[in-house]
């Protein structure tokens, strides 16, 4: 009994700390971008940033004080198939969500994030991963009703930081697709620490592509802005403390998957949403919350509420007929041999 309240007072930590960390990360990049507050407005090299520490200090975890050890197994197959796409479209999901940061308002740019399933949906469907259903388009149409509605609610809407707020979700649903392939690889076991370090660019290979992705866009697009701006004297302890948020979050998303079900962490993250939209309104001066905002992202979330539904449904059904093929090789591997 008192295993079992141990372990559900873990879970719920786990839950409330990735919702904490989550929203805080949020605000604190938008506060570090702003130009009335940090006046950091260089979301490429933020990005880079943060993901240039995430692999340092994941390397200095596993390598140097090895307080876990990362499990063999990944190929340069793997690697050039899964792990490197997964880490190019989680920088460009990050780049661009930031970038939108400097447009329009957080609460905003979260309501946009809604459409996320639909984009993943209509990209399984490209590959191959999802079946094309009435039931589904049904709720595709009701997510993308609710996104519309909350968009037309919009007092300052800029188009601008829409199409960066839709790039990342495309990036996002795209490392989702890429994820879903990695995780059904066979032979591999990941531990949290050893998920970040493959999708960290502290490999050879994840250097060339965080040198692509972000670093030379960075030369070309931001630098030279800098530059202009003169000595870099931004606060770097306030930096730092906003890499160390974000490899916290990323460590969080990993426990709470480990030691929770798909449904928790789907409802944690509806949870952590409607928390950034309404914390956004008063922590920022740029965030007008409207009837119709909300009530569109309403009928979003509902429909969001849905697709996880039917996801998890399809998951345990697929999972059942997992174990019990399983029993059956089990049972027929069993029986005894007898003579012809």
């Amino acid at each position: 009994m008192a295993d079992l309240k141990h372990d559900g007072f873990l879970t719920y930590a786990y839950i409330l700390l990735y919702i904490a960390l989550s929203s805080g990360q949020i605000f604190f990049n938008k506060w570090v971008l702003s130009s009335k507050e940090i006046n950091f407005p260089y979301p490429l090299g933020l990005t880079l940033l943060h993901m240039v520490f995430s692999s340092v200090l994941c390397f200095v975890l596993t390598k140097i004080l090895k307080v876990m050890k990362v499990e063999e197994g990944m190929t340069p197959e793997i690697y050039a198939t899964s792990v490197v796409p997964i880490g190019a479209m989680f920088a460009m999901t990050l780049w661009l969500g930031n970038t939108a940061y400097l447009y329009i308002s957080v609460a905003f740019a979260q309501m946009l994030k809604a459409i996320m399933p639909v984009a993943v949906f209509v990209l399984g469907v490209a590959v191959g991963l999802e079946v094309m259903s009435c039931k589904m388009l049904l709720i595709m149409s009701v997510i993308s009703f609710g996104v519309l509605v909350a968009s037309y609610g919009e007092i300052n809407i800029n188009w601008i930081g829409v199409v960066y707020q839709m790039g990342g979700v495309v990036g996002e649903a795209l490392r989702l697709i890429f994820m879903e392939i990695f995780v059904k690889r066979k032979g591999l076991k990941l531990n949290p620490i050893s998920v970040m370090y493959y999708v960290s660019p502290c490999r050879q290979v994840f250097l060339f592509i965080v040198a692509i992705c972000l670093f030379l866009p960075w030369i070309f697009l931001e630098k030279s802005k800098m530059d202009e701006h003169g000595p870099w004297n931004f606060p770097p302890v306030l930096l730092i403390l906003n890499c160390l948020c974000t490899f916290a979050l990323n460590l969080s998303v990993f426990l709470v998957i480990t030691h929770t079900s798909a449904l928790t962490i789907r409802v944690a993250g509806v949870v952590k949403d409607w928390v950034v939209v309404l914390l956004s309104a008063l922590l920022f001066a740029d965030t007008k919350l409207t009837i119709i905002n909300l009530f569109g992202y309403a009928i979003a979330i509902a429909g969001v509420a849905a697709y996880n539904n039917s996801k998890l449904k399809k998951e345990a059904t697929r999972d059942t007929a997992d174990d019990s093929d399983h029993e059956s090789v089990q049972s027929e591997q069993s029986q005894p041999l007898t003579s012809r």
